[in-house]
């Protein structure tokens, strides 16, 4: 008997803003990530500055290569292909009265040729890609104007994709509000007002609640067979020690996090957030019948990337970049050249952790590794390290559904060489497929299949029994 169910979504995951490139063309608008030099911890440009180089606007050319690219995901197997659709592609400035029909049909020819090759489109909405000029004139989700804009945005692509996309996810790592707020909410926060920037946080969150519900709803009227589902950063957080501080610690900065999944799968706010608004003076506005949106269309599954665990120290700092929390090291956990602690079994416990507080489907968005990568004078690049990485992660995501925890799938970040979010590189490579290109932006972009291309390819075609 498989240790996979029939049917189980393997494949890969990217985002737009850091694959498609193409960044102003076909009449495409600034998106956040276009202002950005250095990755999401960056602060952003208020307009382009032609001496810098900014890695998202040619990214890895997808826009023009994704055909290319796909037939690489193809021959590995792949059922499931995770995107995004850039907002600002379809309205460049969020406010048109009507979307950019170029931008409309390049998804619709992206989306065909995936399933021509054999692969559900799973699709974020909003990935990293808000209209920058909604946080010029809005502050981005900090107004409720963009409930509205988003629910237009939202229902446009429904009805164009409805009969080619099943898999929807709203806000990718809505919870990196906290961490990466110009990223997750494309708010800019004054950093000297403690009380206020998490007044401004709690508030976009509220303003992407409300938005999420009525895009849940507008969902399953338009396309009453499909799923969508909220996507959160769910790294896991130990306590450093068994010192009760520790552990009272890390719970409660886990449930910083959980907090977004508690009011997108439950449909109502946890009682410990009454504390939080108390204690720092914030009072959400909001409209009479926000809250019972909220809980009439909660997310259908939880989507989340599980790259690492980190342990919290009573009374440290909380920092947080697109790998989740950073915390105290764990002595007895490796790292990758990029600092990120490996831990398998965490990715077990995160997904029990997460069925036995929510009891609904989970799918596994992202999870891979980052790496230097050489290619070797025959063109070949052997990464067994990343084949390890991935190995172990697969062997304890089999343990979990065997511990009765539902999967839907596991999309692979990125299966190939794109752009970093975190730090804006090209050298810290995920992909199972290699891409010719420099962090300065040199190179041909020219495609190689690495070793783990091969294992994966395996991996999938035994739907995972070459695993053990």
């Amino acid at each position: 008997m498989s240790r996979f169910p029939k049917g189980f979504l393997w494949g890969g995951a990217i985002a737009a803003n850091q694959a498609e490139g193409a960044y102003l063309e076909d009449g495409k608008g600034l998106a956040i990530s276009d202002v950005l030099t250095s990755g999401v911890l960056s602060q952003p440009d208020e307009t382009i500055d032609p001496d810098k180089f900014y890695p998202s606007h040619e990214a890895i050319d997808f826009y023009h290569r994704y055909q290319e690219d796909l037939q690489y995901m193809e021959e590995m197997g792949f059922k499931a292909f995770r995107t995004s659709i850039s907002w600002a592609r379809i309205f460049p400035t969020g406010e048109e009265a009507e979307p950019n029909e170029k931008g409309l049909q390049f998804y619709d020819d992206l989306f065909a040729e995936m399933l021509k090759r054999g692969m559900e489109p799973v699709v974020t909405l909003s990935h990293y890609e808000t209209p920058y000029a909604l946080v010029q004139k809005y502050n981005g989700w900090e107004s409720r104007e963009l409930i509205g804009l988003f629910e237009k945005y939202c229902s446009t692509v429904f009805e164009r994709y409805k009969d080619k996309v099943s898999y929807w996810m709203t806000f990718n790592e809505i919870n990196n509000m906290h961490t990466i707020p110009f990223a997750a909410g494309a708010v800019i926060l004054d950093e000297t007002d403690e009380n206020e920037k998490l007044r401004v946080i709690y508030q976009a969150s509220h303003n992407m609640f409300v938005a999420s519900a009525r895009v849940n709803k507008l969902c399953h009227e338009i396309m009453p067979e499909a799923q969508i589902g909220c996507m959160l950063s769910l790294s896991a957080v130990y306590p450093n020690t068994c010192k009760p501080e520790d552990i009272f610690g890390a719970m409660s900065l886990r449930r910083r996090s959980l907090f977004f999944s508690d009011v997108m799968l439950r449909g109502k706010y946890p009682s410990y957030a009454n504390r939080i608004f108390e204690e720092y003076g914030i009072q959400l506005e909001m409209d009479e019948n926000d809250l019972a949106e909220i809980a009439a269309y909660p997310s259908d599954y939880l989507g989340f990337s599980y790259y690492r665990s980190t342990t919290y120290k009573d009374g440290m700092k909380i920092l947080g970049n697109t790998g989740g929390i950073i915390g105290e090291k764990n002595p007895y956990l490796d790292e990758t050249p990029w600092g990120w602690q490996i831990d398998p079994l965490g990715l077990r416990y995160v997904c029990n952790e997460l069925y036995d507080r929510y009891q609904k489907p989970l799918f596994i968005v992202e999870n891979g590794m980052g790496s230097n990568d050489e290619v070797t004078e025959d063109n070949k690049i052997h990464d067994d390290y990343r084949i390890d990485y991935t190995k172990k992660h697969l062997v304890e995501m089999a343990e979990a559904l065997k511990d009765g925890v539902p999967i839907m799938g596991y999309t692979y970040w990125g299966p190939i060489d794109i752009v970093s979010a975190g730090t804006g590189e090209m050298k810290k490579r995920y992909g199972f497929v290699y891409v010719d290109k420099d962090n300065a932006g040199n190179g041909s972009l020219k495609r190689l299949k690495k070793d783990s291309f091969y294992w994966y390819q395996e991996v999938i075609a035994t739907n995972g029994e070459s695993l053990f």
